[in-house]
């Protein structure tokens, strides 16, 4: 007589069989980008990984071979069509196609090795649909909800971007745009303004393009930081500014920056220093990084109570924690540049 199957433990087997075959081609995928590494690749986790074997197998002993066949064939497919999906994306990556596995991680690469941060639950989230997301004839994100499109166009700019035509910003859409005040230097310490802040700041003002200013950080002490800022308060006295004031924490990846073995304790007090005498002068603080600033350099938990722009170059946004402003691109287009800018939306406006 035959005997009765529970659909339920074989559901159970089909999962596990899944998860093993998951973690075989993740292995695959490791090795394979180790080798484009050079063997250089490392994999950095804050947590460990626990592989249990045993109950797959005394489940998979109580089947017939025919229905072991099955619970593999039909694991091999939806495993294949998972992958499929990535492949069928333009320009698929392969760290792109990691994520997708660890939803509970931050995965990204840096210094030689892949990162896996737990994403944390005491933290703020955005709470953005993703599927709201999309990009438009002209290359550039935009929010749209029930039809109707909730960001806002901005950009970001300094003096690469030369002489501009702020008029012809204005009128290709761009509502907002944040303007470099200046820089400490990464080897000097010298606090400077951009040589073009004077001039951007008064094109911006008279276009109507709502201006935000920013401030690459090299500060090394509390002290310090708050210098910085004095020095873009009193830049900013003949200027309209209603839009966040920003310090920008990126490390120094071309040489040896003065701030590059600071602690993420130190960093995250000096940022606070920053932010809290920018808040004390009547401005909007903000803090702008990318996804290692703000996993690896900063205390998030600590900096809640700030505005955070977030820097990830891609037509998704991989970051669950509230963010204000994405930066999506590095080499936009916008009338009235010459040549590449940098391209923002705005979940919000000051």
């Amino acid at each position: 007589m035959e005997r009765r199957r529970d659909k339920g433990l074989i559901a159970v087997v089909i999962i596990m069989s899944f998860v093993t075959l998951v973690s075989l081609g993740l292995v695959v995928l490791i090795g394979f980008m180790w080798y484009q590494n050079s063997g250089e690749l490392e994999v950095t986790t804050t947590e460990e990984i626990e592989v249990v074997e045993e109950p797959v197998v005394e489940v998979m002993n109580v089947l017939t071979e025919e229905e072991r066949t099955q619970v593999t064939e039909e694991a091999r497919a939806a495993f294949k069509e998972e992958m499929k999906s990535f492949l069928t994306i333009e320009n698929p990556s392969t760290v792109r196609m990691i994520r997708n596995f660890f939803p509970e991680n931050l995965v990204f690469y840096d210094d030689k090795s892949y990162v896996f941060a737990p994403i944390q639950d005491s933290l703020k989230k955005h709470g953005l649909n993703h599927a709201n997301l999309v990009e438009n004839e002209k290359g550039e994100m935009e929010y749209i909800e029930n039809g109707v499109v909730t960001s806002h166009k901005g950009i970001d700019v300094s003096k690469y971007q030369g002489n501009i035509d702020w008029q012809a910003v204005k009128e290709d859409g761009v509502e907002y745009a944040f303007i470099r005040l200046g820089l400490r230097g990464y080897e000097s310490g010298k606090v400077v303004l951009d040589e073009y802040f004077k001039k951007n700041m008064r094109g911006a003002n008279e276009a109507g393009v709502k201006a935000g200013v920013y401030f690459f950080t090299q500060a090394i002490t509390e002290e310090e930081a708050i210098e910085e800022a004095e020095f873009v308060i009193e830049n900013l006295a003949d200027y309209d500014v209603p839009y966040p004031v920003v310090m920008d924490v990126e490390m120094i990846t071309s040489g040896d920056g003065r701030a590059n073995n600071l602690s993420m304790e130190e960093r995250t007090k000096i940022c606070i220093a920053f932010c809290e005498t920018i808040k004390n002068a009547g401005y909007t603080p903000m803090i702008y990084g990318n996804i290692k600033c703000f996993v690896r350099m900063l205390d998030m938990a600590q900096l809640e109570d700030y505005e955070k722009w977030y820097a990830f170059y891609d037509n998704y946004l991989y970051f669950p924690y509230d963010v204000s402003v994405w930066q999506y691109s590095e080499s936009g287009s916008v009338n009235g540049i010459k040549g590449d800018v940098d391209m923002n939306i705005s979940f919000k406006t000051w």
